[in-house]
C-alpha cells in the first residue's frame, strides 16, 4: 500500500508551540500536578466504575489541548504507582479517544500509529522527548536536501511508502519508523536525522516516578524507548490517521 502524498512544493519553517528545546523548558511547561482530590477522586472510581470524575475532566481537556495544541505532550504528577496499571490508562484512555490495536513497534522511538500515547511508569526511568519540529528546522538550515528526502514517501516496510515530515492540509506531522526505513535507500538522510537529533540541549531528558502518566502526540513528539513504562495508544477526533500521508497506518492496524 502506498501514499498519494506530494511533497510541498516548498518547505518552510515551523512555528507555534510544538517547537521546543529541552533546554528551553522548565516543569511548569508540562507538569499537570493532579491534585489530592483528584487523586482521590480516580483512585473512587477504579474501585467503584461508573463514580463521578468531575475534577478529572477539566484536567483531561488540558491535555487534549496540551497534545492537539500545545508542546506535544504533558506530564500528570500525584499518583501513587497503581497494582493494574492498563486498569488506571483505561480510565484515563476512555476520557481521551478510543483504544488503538497497533502493531508493536520497534526502534528507538515510540512510532506507535495512534494520536495519543499514554505512558504510565511503573519504575524508576528517565525518557527522552524530542520536538520533531525543531528537528525539521535544523535540518532546513544545516541540511536542506536531506530534508527534502525526508519529505518524500519512503519505502516503510512492505509495500508501504511513508514520508519522515509532512505537511497535509495545513497540518504539520511526523513520523520515524527507524527500523523500518531501508538507510540505503535515503543516502544520508537518516544519518543527518540521527546526527541532529543527538545535539546537546534538543531533546528533553524527564526523570519518570512510578504513577507518573505522560500524554505524548507521536505526530509531533519524539519519545525514546524506556524500561518500566506500560502503553496505551489512542486514536483521537481530529485524527492525522484520518487523512493526509499517514491514513495508510490506520488500515494497517
Amino acid at each position: 500500500m502506498t501514499t498519494d502524498y506530494v511533497p510541498p512544493r516548498r518547505i518552510v519553517p515551523q512555528a507555534g508551540p510544538h517547537l521546543w528545546t529541552g533546554e528551553a523548558l522548565s516543569p511548569a511547561d508540562w507538569m499537570l500536578p493532579l491534585g489530592a482530590g483528584t487523586a482521590a477522586e480516580i483512585e473512587s472510581a477504579l474501585a467503584t466504575p461508573g463514580a463521578p470524575l468531575a475534577r478529572l475532566s477539566p484536567l483531561l481537556g488540558q491535555v487534549v489541548e496540551r497534545l492537539g495544541h500545545g508542546q506535544g505532550f504533558a506530564l500528570l504528577r500525584g499518583l501513587p504507582c497503581p497494582a493494574e496499571p492498563m486498569a488506571l490508562l483505561g480510565l484515563l484512555g476512555s476520557r481521551l479517544g478510543r483504544p488503538a490495536a497497533v502493531p508493536a513497534a520497534t526502534g528507538p522511538w515510540h512510532t506507535e500509529p495512534c494520536d495519543i500515547l499514554l505512558l504510565l511508569c511503573r519504575e524508576p526511568t528517565e525518557i527522552a522527548l524530542l520536538s520533531a519540529a525543531a528537528l525539521h528546522n535544523i535540518l532546513l538550515g544545516s541540511d536542506r536536501a536531506a530534508l527534502e528526502v525526508l519529505y518524500r514517501p519512503l519505502p516503510s516496510g512492505g509495500d508501504l511508502a511513508l514520508p519522515v515530515f509532512a505537511v497535509s492540509g495545513g497540518t504539520f506531522s511526523a513520523r520515524c519508523d527507524r527500523a523500518a526505513l531501508d538507510p540505503a535507500a535515503l543516502g544520508g538522510a537518516l544519518a543527518s536525522l540521527e546526527l541532529v537529533a543527538a545535539e546537546p540541549g534538543l531533546p528533553l531528558k524527564l526523570p519518570l516516578r512510578p504513577g507518573d502518566v505522560l500524554a505524548v502526540n507521536p505526530f509531533l513528539v519524539w519519545a525514546s524507548r524506556a524500561p518500566g513504562l506500560s502503553a496505551l495508544p489512542l486514536r483521537a477526533t481530529p485524527s492525522r490517521l484520518e487523512g493526509g500521508p499517514f491514513a495508510v497506518l490506520a488500515a494497517e492496524s
